[in-house]
């Protein structure tokens, strides 16, 4: 059979389907998360739908539940960005990225007066506090420093926190409401896998082009800040297991899984979906133009000021933005689409409310 002519919407709607937004979706929060070897969480509220989006017939709750019992982890495993991440993995995620990291922000550390011996003080004290199944808050645990001698002023106490977490001795565990608590690591996530620099390296590529393709090389190591040679010959172990796609004079890598969708027509042409802000969808890709035209791109983060809205996706492509109106049982999806001189046909409508809907069941359960 004829294969799918290669488009920017076939392109979006493969992407689709490998993040599990097609299809039967992916079966629990836990595994869900472990799929997706990293998804962007530095907004709590966006990151738990993020997660509940692709896993059908979740709740809130599920995925709250997840993070309260360590099935799932917030952390900074690359970028200084938190991601949610799967708890036997953030370690030698941490052992890849933490030392290139800690480069980037020296300069950082020294506008702050921020000296490793400040930072073994600010451990040592912590660990005195959560050691043995203890919990601080954010605050709870800036007055720890700041009893020890550490001022948390001007950016100082969450460099300080972040360093202990890139390190691997604090994590973020249970939620206290909308804020979790900090706890150690070694007492949250008491089995870690252990790889080999070279071995990581491999598995952190394959699982990102299985989850994230067709995606490129380079997209890879901006979205690990890892060196892009070190990437490449991290490729070549596992390219076999990988299919190449070419668009526009670029090779895309992907799953055989996701590929194979090509022999008989991607799915999803009048699928649409209401993404969260920061969604791996639009975020985990150096040039987000195969799916969001670029004289939109300001409208899902307005001004460049890096805090990206919540999308509406028709097909594999994003056309529009979304909002909550109202609270509880009275809440509504409120869309804002682009082109509003070109509505949405009575299929992709359908699919419209039936997403809204599932949004609002989420929140609810």
């Amino acid at each position: 059979m004829a294969r799918t002519r290669i488009s920017r919407k076939v392109l979006g709607r493969l992407r689709l389907a490998s993040q599990g937004l097609l299809g039967p979706g992916l079966g629990s929060v836990p595994d869900a998360v472990r799929w997706m070897t990293a998804s962007q969480a530095q907004d709590l509220q966006a990151a738990l739908w993020a997660v509940g989006v692709r896993v059908p017939g979740s709740g809130l709750g599920d995925v709250r539940a997840a993070l309260d019992s360590g099935s799932v982890v917030r952390s900074w495993p690359m970028r200084g960005t938190l991601h949610l991440v799967a708890p036997e993995d953030l370690r030698w995620m941490l052992d890849l990225t933490a030392e290139r990291l800690t480069r980037s922000i020296a300069g950082r550390h020294r506008e702050l007066e921020i000296a490793w011996a400040d930072i073994e003080k600010s451990r040592d004290a912590a660990l005195e506090h959560v050691a043995g199944g203890g919990a601080l808050s954010r605050a709870e645990l800036f007055a720890v420093f700041e009893a020890a001698g550490q001022p948390t002023t001007g950016q100082r106490g969450i460099h300080i926190l972040g360093t202990l977490c890139r390190h691997g001795w604090l994590v973020q565990g249970p939620l206290a409401g909308n804020q979790q608590l900090m706890v150690a690591f070694e007492d949250w996530i008491p089995v870690s896998r252990k790889l080999e620099r070279q071995e990581a390296m491999a598995e952190f590529t394959l699982r990102y082009l299985r989850s994230h393709g067709p995606a490129t090389l380079r997209d890879f190591a901006w979205w690990t800040q890892l060196p892009l040679t070190e990437v490449r010959a991290a490729f070549e172990q596992v390219r076999g297991q990988l299919v190449e796609l070419e668009f526009e004079d670029t090779s895309f890598w992907l799953s055989p899984e996701t590929a194979a969708l090509l022999d008989d027509g991607v799915p999803g042409q009048r699928s649409v979906h209401l993404l969260p802000g920061f969604d791996e969808f639009v975020l985990s890709y150096t040039d987000r133009r195969l799916v969001l035209a670029p004289e939109h791109a300001n409208k899902i983060v307005p001004g460049g000021n890096g805090v990206f809205k919540k999308t509406v996706v028709a097909g594999g492509e994003v056309i529009g933005t979304w909002a909550r109106e109202g609270t509880g049982r009275s809440a509504a999806v409120v869309p804002e689409l682009f082109d509003a001189a070109k509505p949405l046909g009575p299929g992709a409508q359908a699919a419209l409310s039936k997403a809204a809907d599932r949004y609002l069941a989420f929140l609810n359960s």
